[in-house]
């Protein structure tokens, strides 16, 4: 039953902004979450959570998407700035709540986390309630260092020197939330949003709102979106740099008490995130000319249990009104992994990926409760893939006879190489039977080898045992002139082996 992997030739560069995260005002994440304010007992950085920033700062995380998700389409961007007291404080909605939204957080604290965090910003712009010029006027308060009135408003609210934003989102879920658009309109809108953005700032990439091609049957939303929208930009598709897709996994039961069958379907519905980066891919390609490559922007992305949302299957109580927030599991950390060997290999379609949410809400990779501060399983698959950011991806091929119920491989892979050496991730995706893992790599020596894993794949990290799922040192044997590398996978488990080598394969 063992399983051997080899590494082969160059897929493509893994960008950064692969592994970047989402912070929307929704529950918990931005308000008692990222922020507690400058007066708060618990220690902060300039009003942020200190131990928040500290978690994601080892993470790391490379891009962030603010200020929604559904949020954005409510958000004025001028509510956010001047003196905090002074600030209107307006009705924050997302997901179909409604709260109070002091707006302690606009737009200079959020570049202010950006720095903190050595994150790059990505801002969506309001199209569902605000106007082509309110968002032309947002570009050239965080872009602009002409002289004219809002460059002199943002110097006299403490930035003088421009911030230099490169990502913008024009709107987010136009199809529903975002002010229900057929795709013919919204490519109208995007047209004129998109043309007048440039002409503030032609270096601006620009995000245009897509849809994911397997919508739920009762959401009667159009599986054709990403092709008439396309279409109907006609010659305007130099306009697009992005087309922004998201995908939620929602069929694998109830957050902790699911049963084995459950565990497979969201380790199922992770893998199936690439075939929708490919098939998005090829929608593009068959409409727009060659000339203009138009790749996925993946940008919200993970896990939503039933527990945690009023809609959608799953037999589960539901927690009302939802918090949005909820359990996050050894298998939810096997799924993010699953969906970032996906990434790897379709890095020259996909642009971007934003996990959702970075703090407490949904798939969280750290949960807040006062001061303290507990990383989640997920936050360890993605320090288990710290090697392969900003590394050039390796075709990875597995050979094994170790089988899931469903016939599958049980054990799969991704590797990538940089002036390091080579980074081989490896997943046990058996819910009950370890498996032998041979890494051929000639040539090589053996860094470093940890692996994610705990007794139960439903284990989860809380404040009283913050470490039940953390990473541990992975015993492997072998190298020398051979470079074969021996190891053995525990039952629900994930390991990265780091390598050093002579040079490329």
């Amino acid at each position: 039953m063992e399983a051997n992997v080899r590494i082969g030739d160059p897929i493509g560069r893994i960008s950064p902004r692969l592994y970047g995260n989402f912070a929307e005002h929704l529950g918990r994440c931005v308000y008692d979450g990222l922020w507690v304010g400058l007066a708060s007992p618990i220690p902060n950085m300039d009003g942020f959570h200190a131990g928040v920033i500290e978690a994601l700062r080892e993470l790391p995380v490379p891009l962030l998407r603010w200020p929604g998700g559904c949020f954005s389409d409510h958000y004025h961007w001028r509510d956010g700035i001047g003196k905090p007291e002074e600030r209107a404080v307006t009705l924050g909605m997302s997901c179909g709540t409604a709260v109070p939204e002091t707006n302690a957080v606009g737009s200079h604290e959020f570049m202010r986390l950006c720095e903190l965090l050595d994150a790059e910003p990505y801002l969506a712009g309001n199209v569902g309630t605000g106007s082509v010029q309110e968002l032309a006027d947002w570009v050239v308060y965080m872009n602009s260092d002409v002289d004219c009135t809002l460059s002199r408003l943002r110097a006299a609210n403490g930035k003088k020197a421009a911030w230099g934003v490169k990502l913008w989102g024009i709107g987010n879920e136009a199809w529903d939330c975002g002010g229900r658009y057929d795709a013919v309109s919204y490519a109208h809108e995007y047209r004129r949003y998109a043309a007048m953005l440039r002409h503030v700032d032609p270096g601006a990439e620009l995000v245009a709102v897509g849809m994911e091609d397997e919508t739920l049957p009762e959401s009667h939303l159009d599986n054709e979106w990403n092709a008439r929208l396309l279409a109907a930009l006609g010659p305007s598709h130099d306009l697009v740099d992005h087309i922004s897709v998201h995908k939620y996994w929602i069929h694998g039961g109830p957050e902790v008490d699911f049963t084995e069958a459950d565990y497979y379907a969201l380790l199922a519905e992770a893998e199936a995130t690439e075939a929708l980066v490919e098939r998005c891919a090829r929608t593009a390609a068959a409409i727009v000319p060659a000339s203009h490559h138009i790749p996925i922007a993946l940008d919200e992305w993970g896990v939503w249990h039933p527990e945690a949302r009023d809609w959608g299957p799953g037999d589960a109580a539901r927690r009302m009104p939802p918090t949005f927030e909820q359990a996050n599991t050894l298998r939810d950390a096997l799924a993010a992994g699953i969906a970032l060997e996906g990434f790897h290999r379709q890095c020259r379609n996909l642009s971007m990926a934003n996990t959702a949410q970075v703090v407490n809400v949904l798939h969280a990779v750290v949960m807040t409760e006062g001061r303290e501060v507990v990383k989640t399983p997920t936050y360890h698959a993605f320090a288990l893939h710290r090697p392969h950011v900003g590394a050039e991806a390796l075709v990875t091929e597995v050979a094994t006879d170790a089988k899931l119920p469903s016939g599958r491989p049980a054990v799969s892979a991704t590797a990538s190489r940089s002036s390091g050496g080579r980074a081989v991730t490896v997943i046990n995706r058996h819910l009950g039977r370890p498996v032998p893992v041979v890494v051929e790599a000639a040539g090589a020596s053996l860094l470093r080898a940890q692996v994610l894993h705990a007794d139960e794949p439903n284990a989860v990290n809380d404040v009283k045992r913050p470490n039940r799922v953390a990473l541990g040192p992975l015993q492997v044997e072998g190298g020398g002139a051979q470079g074969r590398f021996r190891f053995t996978l525990p039952a629900h488990s994930m390991a990265t082996v780091e390598l050093a080598t002579g040079g490329p394969s």
